[in-house]
């Protein structure tokens, strides 16, 4: 939001600000879209509650994107300390095992807890366990193309929690929420 703010502030016109922020993950359900005609405009201003939902980021494995000048660990990992710990706190039974596949780093301007991986075919909310460290946490899975014997990258707050290097592929077990 501050982006928006700052970026409309600058002077740029209302639908490039519209243009930039869907860019940058920070548009708002019912935004005026410039080239949308009035009544398409009103149906969008009055979103349903699916659409709705969709907008809303998880409090958990959302975080918002480090700053520019970011270069260390620290400064690229944007989540709260609130957030890390509701992460690695223990998941109620029911949880069910996706799989195993080989981790790496994703990309470490890109915030939060997620996992992108060919385990899962929609997005979901999960869990990830290093079994060489015992440490867990949830995340976002993300769906990405290929075979589930394929890799996945995870973020870099992720692969922190669970204990993993930031540097090597880790083997990691999946599963859901529960």
């Amino acid at each position: 939001m501050k982006q928006y703010v700052l970026l409309c502030a600058m002077g740029v016109g209302v639908s490039a600000c519209g243009t930039v922020t869907e860019r940058l993950g920070l548009a708002w359900p019912g935004a005026r879209d410039a080239t949308a005609t009035p009544a398409e405009t009103a149906v969008a201003a009055v979103p349903e509650a699916a659409q709705v939902a969709q907008t809303v980021l998880d409090p958990v494995t959302s975080a918002p994107p480090p700053p520019p000048a970011a270069r260390t660990v620290e400064a690229l990992d944007t989540t709260t300390a609130a957030q890390r710990a509701a992460a690695v706190a223990p998941v109620a039974a029911g949880a069910r095992l996706l799989g195993t596949t080989v981790a790496s780093l994703g990309s470490a301007t890109e915030p939060g807890l997620w996992m992108k991986t060919p385990l899962v075919k929609t997005e979901m909310q999960g869990r990830v366990t290093n079994p060489a460290t015992g440490k867990s946490s949830t995340v976002m899975l993300i769906p990405i193309d290929g075979p589930p014997t394929a890799g996945s990258r995870m973020s870099l707050s992720a692969l922190r929690l669970i204990g993993a290097s930031l540097t090597d592929l880790t083997s990691v077990e999946v599963s859901t929420a529960g």
